[in-house]
């Protein structure tokens, strides 16, 4: 038998977590489900705050030496991120309108939040001390906090990792500067820590069934109460609609309105590497498709598709993103804290931000979160309320990574006048016989 895979068997995992927190209830077997499952619920949000700064540092300085030249940021450089901030931005603001349209955690009883809010009550109050502290602080204050005086220290705070990414960039802009003999080591050691952070990610969610396991066994003994698996498919559906929206209305609209491509030839191009970002849950290993798909079935020049399609793949992640912003509110309203409307333009900075560094691997949006709620005081022991039904999300948000990074090719290439009649490659172009070799 082969064996299952990794979202069925984190599927099965959230399954089997319910049923045996049922059962624990039943049999009043909660201590049991605390002392000796819970734990291990715990130790896998460990492992994915753990590698969050490594992947930040990784992920983004890798993109960014991928540039290679400053000159590149000039004309399609400069026109290929600015489009991806927009579209990033664009993203987490619809997540963030049908979140607070739907409020799915706002589904959970009075009494689960309860529950939910004792369980996390040490770690809330901390956030409040916190934000109180703050009230008195200036207007350019977190203007302030982005340039941290030790690089070292703030790499130790999930919490402060906009200076992380603040200082890495610095890095990588200074690292194209210099003499390109000199930065190619350094180049070839960022790349191969990369490849080694991202088999870690590997490592760490080959534990994810069991994680989940845990995680929802703990949950449903915790908060034994249908409510909250009802807020799940809100949740889910929130999420759903989020990316639906973007996949067939902003994305169509824009290249129409930017290429004047029709809805029916794009998705007819793009479509099989969507399939393929979907079961793969991966823009990277999706990108040789992409690229072969919007150079030879929708006619960008490869010139630009070589360039735009590999930085959208480190940089851009509007599904993740969109994700991101519903995740945090949707934690947020289940564990009934208020968000200001600063907290949300917080969250929209930075999941922009975070996405810029999400490696484009399964699994690494998970560990992005994890800074989105830091930014705005949410316990990351609230991942517990979502990470059973994000395998599936993931699948999904993923043809939206790959979806965006299409588009934004098409709008590029049209703007610099190299989006033209597709000329498609057959497998047996330049091969012949041997009887016809010269040698």
């Amino acid at each position: 038998m082969k064996r299952l895979a990794l979202h069925w068997q984190i599927l099965l995992g959230m399954v089997l977590g319910i049923v045996v927190g049922f059962v624990a209830v039943q049999l009043h077997g909660e201590n049991f489900i605390s002392n000796w499952i819970d734990p291990f619920g715990v130790i896998f949000i460990n492992l994915l705050k753990l590698i969050a700064v490594p992947l930040i540092i990784a992920s983004l300085l890798n993109g960014i030496a991928d540039l290679k030249d400053i000159s590149k940021l000039s004309k399609m450089g400069t026109r290929t991120i600015l489009i991806y901030i927009v579209s990033t931005v664009l993203a987490i603001t619809i997540g963030l309108i049908s979140v607070n349209l739907i409020q799915p955690g706002y589904s959970i009883e009075e009494s689960t939040r309860d529950n939910l809010l004792e369980s996390y009550a040490g770690d809330a109050s901390s956030r409040i001390e916190a934000a109180m502290s703050q009230k008195d602080q200036g207007p350019l204050q977190p203007l302030i906090d982005l340039i941290p005086d030790n690089i070292f220290l703030a790499a130790t705070d999930n919490g402060s990792m906009l200076q992380v990414i603040f200082v890495v960039i610095l890095f990588g802009i200074a690292l194209i500067l210099i003499d390109p003999k000199k930065a190619e080591p350094i180049k070839e050691f960022i790349g191969g820590v990369n490849e080694v952070v991202l088999k870690i990610i590997d490592m760490i969610m080959l534990g994810a069934p069991y994680g989940v396991f845990a995680l929802m066994a703990s949950l449903v003994v915790d908060a034994p109460s249908l409510d909250l698996f009802q807020a799940l498919l809100w949740y889910g559906f929130t999420v759903l609609m989020g990316l639906a929206i973007m996949i067939f209305v902003i994305y169509p609209l824009a290249i129409k309105i930017f290429t004047g491509y029709s809805y029916r030839k794009f998705f007819n191009g793009i479509s099989p590497a969507q399939l393929l970002a979907f079961s793969t849950s991966s823009s990277a290993a999706t990108l040789p498709v992409t690229m072969e798909r919007v150079t030879e079935h929708i006619g960008v020049d490869e010139e630009v598709s070589s360039f735009v399609l590999p930085v959208g793949a480190t940089i851009n992640m509007d599904g993740t993103s969109l994700y991101q912003a519903v995740a945090a509110i949707f934690i947020a309203q289940a564990l009934s804290i208020d968000l200001t409307f600063m907290d949300q333009l917080t969250i929209v900075v930075t999941a922009t931000l975070a996405s810029i560094g999400s490696a484009a691997v399964p699994g690494a949006g998970m560990v992005m979160l994890v800074i989105v709620l830091s930014s705005v005081g949410i316990p990351e022991a609230g991942l517990a309320l979502i990470f059973a039904v994000d395998r599936p999300l993931d699948m999904c948000r993923t043809i939206v990574n790959v979806t965006g990074d299409a588009s934004v090719s098409m709008i590029v290439a049209k703007s610099l006048g190299k989006l033209g009649v597709p000329v498609r490659r057959d497998l047996k172009d330049h091969y012949k016989p041997a009887h016809e070799r010269v040698d």
